[in-house]
């Protein structure tokens, strides 16, 4: 063999993912894993029997249509006009995938080419990273601060180049929380339309806005010709493993994603697209209790993370909550989650890891609080132990 390296060099660096790393960890030393965004119920009875029900009668047992079953494509153009007043056509302009990490790769590699540039808030989702470097382009992190982690418009404009092909967009934003304002969707709409840019924009929380609103950037004027958006069940359904995500944009966009995405998984969860039709027209009492109870929680772990000694940054979306360790004396966020099981009994993710620049993030730490009470309430319990 030569002495050329087994990994793609595109890849050197990515290695395994923090969150099977940490979940190994929580695992091994039988700790609370507030690190890994999966909750620990599963979401409506009626969702569940409903994929039951589709096993029982063939229903997507065999492999379904490869840009997804009717039903479900139908019901998701129907859950953009419910929500936002977007008209897509379920047959040209909505694509299901397995999951939103698919549509975000099956997207980047359709729509880029080497030597592209991306722009994309950092600190970003780990998967944002790999995608952008399998299609062989080149990332560009607009960097979020704390404490308020908004995104500073003026350097997003330096940051455009002639090489930019598209700003990649998440809001609610994993893992700070930050939800983008009407403003602020405006100036980025206003950039993207004066250098033809396109826009990929990760809604996966969509449904999880505490304070502000959602507004797709695709209902802006000149907009929706030029996005992509992606959205996902497990976040809004709380049925992680099922891997239920879709693209909606418009027919051209769509053929684009859907050449790339038919040889990846090329089909998926067949049964589930079932269960998930059926889900997204919930009546809006269900999206509302869910916001709700989950606005509950994020005060529940909040509180608990202040009383034990964090620096906690209040998010405005998703089920995470970012914090600081520096009130600990501590400064390396890696090291403070590694040592972390074995101090206090839980698991928690370093931000320093969603950073192209790990000191912009070297002393942050983010939990989730998508858990039961119960183990909310114990697993502050135990990160009291650190103020000891």
């Amino acid at each position: 063999m030569s002495g050329r390296p087994l990994l793609n060099r595109r890849l050197d660096g990515l290695g395994t993912t923090i969150f099977a790393e940490m979940s190994a960890l929580a695992t091994a030393t039988g700790s609370i894993n507030l690190g890994q965004g999966f909750p620990d119920t599963d979401g409506p009875e009626e969702i569940r029997e409903a994929a039951v029900r589709a096993l029982r009668e063939g229903k997507g047992n065999q492999y379904p249509p490869g840009p997804g079953i009717p039903e479900l494509r139908a019901a998701i153009s129907d859950h953009q006009q419910r929500f936002y007043d977007l008209s897509f056509d379920p047959d040209t302009e909505v694509l299901v995938t397995a999951g939103a990490t698919e549509a975000i790769a099956a997207t980047m590699l359709a729509l880029l080419e080497p030597d592209d540039e991306v722009i994309a808030f950092e600190p970003f989702y780990d998967s944002y990273a790999a995608c952008i470097a399998m299609a062989g382009a080149k990332r560009v992190p607009l960097t979020l601060r704390a404490p308020t982690f908004r995104p500073d418009l003026d350097e997003l404009r330096t940051k455009i180049t002639p090489r930019t092909r598209l700003l990649l967009l998440n809001t609610p934003h994993n893992p700070t929380g930050m939800v983008l304002t009407g403003a602020e969707q405006s100036a980025i709409a206003a950039l993207a339309i004066e250098h033809d840019l396109l826009v990929v924009t990760d809604e996966v929380y969509e449904h999880l806005v505490f304070e502000g609103t959602h507004r797709p950037i695709a209902a802006l004027p000149g907009m929706r010709e030029r996005t992509v958006t992606i959205g996902s069940a497990g976040k809004t359904f709380s049925f992680t493993g099922w891997k239920v995500g879709w693209v909606t944009a418009n027919g051209p966009l769509v053929s684009a994603v859907r050449t790339a995405k038919q040889y990846l998984t090329y089909v998926s969860a067949g049964p589930f697209q079932y269960a998930i039709a059926e889900a997204l027209r919930l009546p809006d009492s269900y999206f509302e209790n869910f916001r709700a109870d989950l606005h509950r929680k994020r005060d529940l772990l909040g509180d608990g993370l202040r009383a034990a000694g964090f620096e906690v940054y209040q998010p405005q979306g998703t089920y995470f909550i970012t914090t600081d360790i520096t009130p600990f004396g501590e400064k390396d966020a890696y090291a403070f989650c590694r040592a972390l099981p074995e101090r206090c009994g839980v698991v928690a993710i370093p931000n320093s890891v969603f950073y192209d620049d790990p000191d912009a993030g070297r002393s942050q730490v983010r939990f989730t609080f998508c858990k039961k009470d119960d183990v909310l309430h114990e697993a502050t319990s135990r990160l009291r132990r650190l103020a000891s």
